[in-house]
């Protein structure tokens, strides 16, 4: 006999399906699939969040339908119900309103304004509450949102393309292109994601990148660039003034004075200065966080990617990796200075994802 969450875990990858189309475009909040069944089990209604601002998946998906037709029947959602008036009015409300028999979740809505009170909304009203089901696909889905909800901080993802020794370039620094057009492309569907794109002024400087998402229908993240001593050109293609937001992370210990040329859609962010180093890059995160960044992509060099890990401050890595072998003793390392003794000592990850874009796989592991 088949338990009743294994019965409705293909609805729930139908769901989450769903709310991928909306990729990159709900942040703050989750993305959200919803299918909709009637008594009799056949889908009728099917809705996903769309963008920020509008209606949650439920209330798309069961406004497209006729009440008398949803009576009875069964609602899946990857979700838990909103229970609050935020920017739209509460889902669980409108699911007791067209009287469905039963509600299928795949994950508890950890945000206080709702967390288990959407649940309680549909308990109350006689509706049967199934789940979690399929939880651990559903808090993947959606890990940017449960870690700006539960720790109150930014999401970071590293992005690299590397040879199978680990080699991001040669040892004079000749990087285009260590992997194909295919990976490349997918690289843009990944900026597409996150609200924004770091990198260093080392990376600046040697490339001249314009880190904007080339993908169609996609939409440029927020570029946020580490120039702690303001040594990058400002005519760099980085700076373009097209709409997109640009941060510029500098020192505290610049002068207001050294500022005189910078252009006004360009914001600084002034850092102190960590271990007499770069600068804190904790800090940076977290001015970055209040500016309403909810999730980083960091795309930068070894010396930037292995700050980043010294710190533990990855989440995420994605890593494009070409059939490739540069040798021991020539080459930049994906990840510097970690000056890691011990094997006990490493920093460790859970490879999570391999995905084949040949001749290259992207590895991807938290």
């Amino acid at each position: 006999m088949i338990s009743k969450d294994k019965k409705y875990e293909k609805y729930m990858k139908m769901c989450l399906k769903l709310a991928k189309k909306a990729d990159g475009k709900t942040s703050p909040n989750p993305l959200v699939g919803c299918v909709v069944l009637d008594k009799t089990g056949k889908i009728i209604a099917k809705g996903y969040h769309k963008k920020c601002g509008e209606y949650h998946a439920e209330r798309n998906a069961l406004l497209s339908i006729d009440k008398q037709k949803a009576k009875g029947g069964t609602l899946i959602v990857n979700l838990e119900p909103c229970s609050h008036y935020g920017k739209t009015p509460p889902c669980a409300d409108l699911i007791v309103e067209y009287k469905l028999a039963k509600v299928v979740y795949g994950l508890k809505d950890p945000n206080p304004k709702v967390a288990g009170k959407g649940l309680k909304i549909l308990k109350d009203a006689g509706i049967e509450v199934i789940g979690p089901v399929l939880e651990n696909e559903c808090k993947n889905l959606n890990e940017v949102f449960l870690k700006n909800i539960e720790q109150n901080k930014c999401f970071v993802a590293l992005k690299t393309a590397t040879t199978l020794d680990g080699k991001i370039a040669t040892e004079n620094g000749d990087s285009k292109w260590i992997t194909s057009d295919a990976a490349r492309e997918e690289v843009q569907k990944i900026r597409n994601r996150y609200d924004a794109i770091l990198t260093s002024s080392s990376t600046v400087i040697k490339d001249n990148p314009s880190m904007t998402c080339r993908m169609k229908n996609g939409k440029n993240p927020v570029r946020v660039v580490i120039d702690t001593n303001l040594k990058t050109d400002i005519n760099s293609k980085i700076y373009t003034n097209d709409r997109t937001k640009i941060y510029l992370a500098i020192s505290d210990k610049v002068k207001d004075s050294d500022l005189k040329g910078i252009p006004t859609h360009i914001e600084i962010i002034k850092c102190p200065i960590y271990n007499n180093s770069g600068i804190d890059l904790e800090y940076l995160l977290s001015a970055l966080y209040k500016k309403g960044i909810n999730s980083v992509l960091v795309e930068a060099g070894g010396k930037l990617n292995g700050s980043f890990l010294k710190l533990g401050l990855v989440d995420k890595i994605y890593q494009f990796i070409a059939p490739k072998v540069l040798g021991d003793k020539t080459g930049i390392n994906a990840f510097e200075g970690l000056d890691t003794k011990k094997i006990n000592n490493s920093k460790n990850f859970k490879f999570t994802e391999i995905v084949d874009y040949n001749p290259d796989i992207l590895v991807i592991y938290k």
